[in-house]
């Protein structure tokens, strides 16, 4: 009895992975949302003797809205039950993946984790010369004039591109907003340099005021509360199918392939 009433004195410190893409990668790839993770997260925050949550984030980035939703709901979690977050960056915490750690109290990463990226990007591609040489005629109708933006099977329109920039301009302000708002005074770079979308090592982030300190989870947690802190890691249940036999649907192997080239290209972008 004595060694269990020890046991249960001894802090609590729940740990929650961000790992992967953000947004939707379809139905057996996952990705980060906020509706598959809100779950987690509830379950991390109520914890019985829990005394702060640590949120390991290795993130290329991904969807804006739900890296925003997300972190979102961390910060409002912790403000509801009165617990501190801490938030430590793996490989990368890039692009939406910053944005995620930016949920964090304070901010951890390894020296040669990959942070920053605080920008906005589109990509795509053009075939209408392509379709020329095939002899192939594009038809489309619209109601709306705006409704065809960005064809890849037509010219680059000027007007698209000045949209897609104001769009991209709003997001990208939004970011920023985060950033400022997370971090304030602790910044110590330029706006210039900071929202570049240029990203960095943890130790030049910590020059910069993206982060705190340079340190693992494990180890900075044991020095806030002790080397008898007990970790708990809360995580999603996996699907029954998945988590036993690891297959897809044949009809859905084709979106699974283009999910997995996405997801390859984002981790790519940071040399990963």
């Amino acid at each position: 009895m004595w060694s269990i009433a020890r046991l249960r004195g001894r802090p609590i410190v729940a740990v929650v992975r961000l790992t992967g893409v953000i947004g939707p990668l379809g139905p057996w790839r996952g990705g980060l949302s906020l509706a598959g993770l809100a779950p987690t997260l509830e379950r991390a925050f109520s914890l019985g003797g829990v005394k702060a949550v640590a949120v390991a984030v290795n993130s290329p980035g991904g969807s804006p809205v739900q890296s925003s939703l997300i972190a979102k709901r961390i910060r409002a979690l912790a403000a509801e039950k009165k617990l501190p977050v801490y938030t430590f960056a793996e490989d990368v915490a890039a692009s939406g993946g910053y944005w995620l750690a930016t949920a964090g109290d304070e901010i951890f990463a390894d020296e040669s984790s990959v942070i920053g990226s605080i920008g906005v990007i589109s990509t795509g591609f053009g075939f209408q010369d392509l379709l020329q040489r095939l002899g192939v005629e594009r038809r489309i109708h619209t109601a709306g004039p705006r409704k065809s933006m960005l064809d890849p099977f037509r010219p680059e329109n000027a007007e698209d591109v000045a949209r897609l920039e104001a769009l991209q301009r709003d997001i990208h302000d939004g970011f920023k907003a985060q950033v400022r708002n997370s971090r304030g005074t602790r910044l110590k770079g330029d706006d210039g340099t900071l929202f570049s979308g240029e990203f960095w090592t943890g130790r030049r982030a910590l020059e910069l005021g993206l982060i705190d300190g340079i340190g693992d989870l494990r180890s900075v947690m044991r020095a806030r509360f002790g080397e008898k802190v007990r970790f708990r890691v809360v995580g999603a249940p996996t699907g029954w199918l998945r988590r036993r036999l690891g297959l897809a649907a044949p009809e859905e192997w084709a979106r699974d392939l283009l999910a997995a080239a996405e997801e390859r290209a984002l981790w790519a972008r940071f040399g990963l």
